[in-house]
Formats: structure tokens, sequence, C-alpha cells
């Protein structure tokens, strides 16, 4: 083993391992890397950028601007009330469902895709009373299993065909993936919505006027008037009882107490720390004259706080303030009305955090929630773990549920701005008349021109998203909202560390050695081995750099062979678009954990026996589509 093959293949452990860890975000952990290979020497400083300029990153990008335009035209509202039986049973609801999230994942983002299908299927589960995880998970193991069949459904197709092509033998075309993926999807969604959703397992039952989120974490205050005053904990918890809540801490001076005595007699100014589902949550405060703490001003909680001390400071601050009083009277009149007519108009809706939101990591008092963007968090939703810290500074992770309070335009720009999904009632801006049909049109002649040769892939894709902008689709400031950059940054940083991998002859190793250790020599064997360890990969961390890291390996093992190695790429694709055993192998995954009150071992169950038919039926398209 070489000097830069020990370096090569030290620098890909060490970022597997913080894939794996998930300490920081993916795209930087990757140019981290590249810039390790660089001052290593693996990659030529020249070229450290050119996946920058890869035709593979360039359609990533395109595609979701297309993606989102199709969103934004009404072109998927239109198809799915097409599409979606109006009545019939959960069965075959769920499977018109996921087929049609299959079919939109064919031709656009699949987080998108699932996205823009979430509030149907949590409608969904109401009308069928079924809990909400029964519709949510067979949705995006459906959404992921149709991004398989084209060029454009999954990033790990591009990066295989944009790999294949840097070897000299061409890229891939648009539905050269389908044979495979097709036979895999269309089983896999059969399984799935036939039987696979029963066995999904049961997290609360859903109500049906919303969805179950879980058990909120709220902290609410003790008010002037309120019921509560100068009673004790078990005396207040018997009447939380009637709302199905509990109190699990309690917040005095701003030290909080965990497991407070229940003989402790609560005060003005206490704060409750309370666990209560979300169609309890109003019944618990109205009962007991209780408040959410983001709804008492600031300057009531200092007064609540300083009542009971009676120092210099607060007495030369009450002395100003009746200095005062006269002349900020109507000021502060004029205040309480503005307030009093803005709470009127002030709406409650419930967000999800997507796994590539900006907030990820950061609490309500790091982006200054209220005062920025003048909007209240009330709870927090997140399923098997307990906020150990106040409301305020609980740092928020990809799933959580957001309860939020605020006008409804700051809410739906706070939701734009920071990718976030709205979940409860979903306002929908109507689409100029026509744009539905323009939208789709253009995305058929782009899908076309590739189809046909007329033009390269992201060529043909650069044009859609361009023509998008020309025609009012998608509006221009929002061209470069739409892309998800971390993924394009992840691709481009990845693909120069794969040719590192491939000219240091450190794929050639990995692959020897598993041919050697493992598959015997065998070419099925080693196809085999090469789809599995790809799944299991992809379950773990990234399938975009999960794909990246296997082509190499791919190439290698099929030339050590003497076989096709189309047929190592395409297991490669196949094995890297299905992460179904845990929620952070996928996007998807992670984008239902909170809505869909999961736990993180409870994707195993349906994810294992998908991906076992992905084998049993993958193998055999595979030798019979590229024979080796």
């Amino acid at each position: 083993m070489t000097t830069d093959q020990i370096m090569i293949i030290s620098v890909l452990l060490v970022t597997m391992v913080l894939f794996l860890w998930g300490r920081w975000r993916h795209d930087m952990v990757a140019m981290a890397a590249l810039l390790a290979c660089v001052f290593l020497g693996l990659v030529p400083g020249g070229e450290a950028f050119s996946g920058f300029g890869h035709p593979a990153v360039i359609t990533v990008a395109c595609v979701l601007v297309l993606g989102y335009g199709l969103q934004l035209s009404g072109a998927v509202d239109v198809l799915a009330q097409r599409f979606l039986p109006a009545s019939a049973g959960p069965t075959l609801s769920i499977l018109a469902l996921i087929a049609l999230a299959a079919l939109l994942s064919a031709f656009m983002n699949n987080v998108g895709a699932l996205a823009l299908l979430m509030p149907v299927a949590i409608q969904m589960a109401g009308k069928h009373d079924l809990p909400a995880g029964k519709v949510l998970m067979p949705l995006a193991f459906g959404s992921i299993l149709g991004g398989m069949t084209t060029l454009i459904g999954t990033p790990p197709n591009l990066i295989v065909s944009g790999y294949r092509e840097t070897t000299g033998m061409g890229s891939f075309a648009m539905f050269d993936f389908a044979p495979v993926g097709a036979s895999v999807a269309f089983l896999g969604i059969a399984f799935v919505g036939l039987i696979g959703w029963r066995i999904v397992p049961t997290r609360k039952q859903a109500d049906t006027g919303g969805f179950d989120s879980g058990a909120y974490l709220s902290e609410v205050r003790i008010v002037e008037g309120s019921k509560a005053a100068d009673k004790t904990l078990s005396e207040v918890e018997q009447l939380l009882d009637e709302a199905d809540a509990q109190i699990v801490s309690m917040i005095r001076h701003d030290v909080r107490i965990s497991a407070p005595n229940s003989r402790r007699v609560l005060r003005d100014g206490d704060i409750l720390v309370i666990e209560v589902d979300p169609e309890s949550l109003s019944t618990a405060l109205s009962s007991l004259g209780l408040e959410f703490e983001e709804d008492v001003p600031a300057d009531e909680t200092e007064e609540q706080d300083e009542e009971k001390s009676d120092t210099p400071k607060s007495k030369i601050k009450a002395a100003v303030a009746d200095k005062a009083a006269p002349d900020n009277e109507a000021d502060e009149a004029k205040e309480k009305e503005e307030k009093k007519s803005k709470g009127d108009e002030a709406v409650i809706q419930e967000l999800v955090v997507l796994p590539n939101s900006s907030l990820l990591h950061r609490s309500a008092t790091d982006i200054d929630l209220r005062s920025r963007h003048g909007i209240n968090l009330l709870a927090i939703s997140r399923q098997g773990r307990r906020s150990i810290k106040r409301l305020r500074s609980t740092p928020i992770q990809a799933g959580d549920v957001l309860l939020m309070q605020g006008m409804p335009e700051a809410i739906s720009g706070f939701a734009s701005q920071f990718d976030c999904l709205p979940l409860a009632s979903r306002e929908f801006s109507i689409p100029k008349k026509g744009q539905a049909l323009t939208a789709t049109l253009v995305m058929a002649a782009a899908v076309a021109a590739t189809v046909f040769g007329v033009l390269p892939t992201a060529v043909a894709f650069a044009a859609g998203a361009l023509a998008y902008a020309l025609l009012g689709i998608v509006p221009v400031r929002s061209i470069y909202t739409s892309i998800d950059w971390p993924v394009v940054v992840l691709l481009a940083a990845m693909l120069p560390i794969a040719d590192a991998m491939a000219s240091t002859g450190a794929a050639d190793l990995l692959a020897q050695l598993m041919l050697e250790d493992v598959a015997q020599g065998h070419a099925i064997a080693g196809l085999a081995l090469m789809l599995v360890l790809t799944m299991f990969l992809s379950d773990l961390m990234n399938n975009a750099a999960t794909a990246a890291v296997m082509c190499p390996i791919g190439i290698s093992t099929a030339l050590q062979l003497g076989v096709n190695a189309d047929a190592f790429l395409m297991a490669i694709a196949v094995g890297a678009s299905c992460a179904f055993l845990t929620p952070i192998g996928h996007q998807n995954n992670t984008l239902i954990l909170g809505p869909g009150g999961f736990r993180f071992s409870d994707y195993w169950r349906l994810g294992i026996m998908l991906e076992v038919i992905v084998v049993v039926v993958g193998i055999p398209m595979l030798l019979w589509a590229w024979p080796l």
C-alpha cells in the first residue's frame, strides 16, 4: 500500500465517521475533506473546485428550480386532484398517494415531492381514522423509490452518470435507470401500498381534525389572577389531569426545578413546563388561567420577578416610572390597543423543520425570533426526547414540530426563509391562469431534449430553469433560494475526492479486498455485495456521498472481474437511493420523524422488508438489463 493510498483511505474513513456523527453539516464535512486532499497533494489545487462546473452538479441545481416551479404553478395540485381517488378505502388511497409521490419524484426533487404531499397524507390519515405515521412512512418510502427511475430523479443517479462520463464511457441517458429502477419501484410501491403500511408502528391515534405530532413541551406562566396561584403543585396537577397534561418541571427566578415537590406552593410569575397533546393545549391553559410564556410581555415578567425584592434599583425604576407616567399614559394606551388588535389577528401554526433548514442547532434566542420576526415559539414536539433546557434556548433539530404564534404573513415568511413546512392550516397562493400547463410543457420539453439527444442534460435543464424565470413561473428572487445549496456543495466537493480514489489506486485496492475476501472472485456475488454494501452505507450517511465513494470502487471491481462496469454502477445507483432503515439515511425519513411521532428504531420494520425486495428484484433485473 502506497503513501497516497494510505492518505486517501484515511481521509475517506475520517469523512465517513464525521458523516455518521452528524455534528457538522454534510457539505461542511465534504468541503473539509476536499481541502484536506488538496493540502496532502492528492487533488491538484487547480482542479479542487472543478466539481462546481460538473454537468451533474449543474443539473441538480436546475432540476431543483424546475421542481419548485411545478409546485408554484399549481401543476402538482392539479395532478393530485385528478390522480387521488375521492372516495376509497385506506389501502387504495395510500397506494394511489405513494404512486403519485413516486411519479413526481421521478422528475423533481423527492424532498419537494414529499413536502407537497404531506398535508394530503395527514388529511388522508384523519379521514380514515389512522395514525398519521401509517400514511407518512409509506409516502416517504414511495418518494424515495420513485427517484431511482430516471437520471434526474435523485442526486446519486446524476453522480453515477457523471462519474461514468469522467471515465470516458459517456453518461447515462434519461431513462437508462428505468429498467431496474422502475421494476424495483413498482414492486416496492405495490408491497408498501397493499401490505407494508400495516406494519408501520402505531404511534397514538390521529384525530380527524388534524395530525398527531406527539406531546408538546410547553412553558406557561402563572400570571396575576390565575387559578393556579397559591395552590400546591399537586392541586394544579389534579386540575391538569382533566386536560391530559402533566407538569414536567417548573422555573422560579430563572432556576429550573426538575421533579418539584408536590407540596410546593405556586406563586405569580412561576413558569410551569407541561407536557400536553396539541388538542388539549388550549384546555390546559384556560382551565387554570395560564398564559404561554412567550405571550407574557417582557416588562411584566420583570415586574413579577422584582415584586418580592425592594432593592434600590427597583425603587429608582419605580420613581422614574411614576414621574414619567403622565407623559407616557397616552403612548402606553396606544401601544396596548395596537397589541390587542394584533393579537386578534394572530394565528397559531405548526411548522416542521426540514433537514436542510438554517434553523438546525440554533435556538429561538439565537435568531431573535420574537424581536426580528414578530413570532412566538410556544412549544416544541420532539419524539423520543425531552428538552432539558428552556424552550427559547433549546437547539432545534431536523424533524422538530414547532408551535408558532404570530401574524399569518410573518409565519409564512419565516417558514419560507428558514425552510420549514407548514402542517396545520396552510395557505396556498393561487397561481396565474395557465401557469400549470406552461410549467408542465417546459418541463416536458427539457426532458424530451435530453431523451432525444437534442441538448446535453445540463444545458436542457438550465434552459428550462431560465424559461421558468422569463415566463414568471418562478420569481427571479426565488431562483437561488429554491436550490438546496448544501447538496450542491456536497456533490461538487465529493467528485474530486472520488477521482483521487481512482488515480491513487485506492479504489482498486478496496475492490480487490472485497473480491478476494467476500465475493471469492464470483461476478454475481460481487454485484450483490456492491448493492448490499451501498444500501448499508446509504442508511448511515448521505446518499449522494455514498454514491461518490462507491463509484470508483464499483468500476475497479468490474475491471478486475473483467465484466460489464455498467451493471456495478447501476447497482450503486439503486443501493444509494434505498435508505429505509434509519431516519438519518435520507432527508425524507428525517422529515416525517416528528409529524409521524416515530422513534429511531421504527423504520427498520418496514425498511428491512423493502431492502430485501430491492435485492431480490434488483439483482435479476441488473443481470437482464446490463448483462455481465
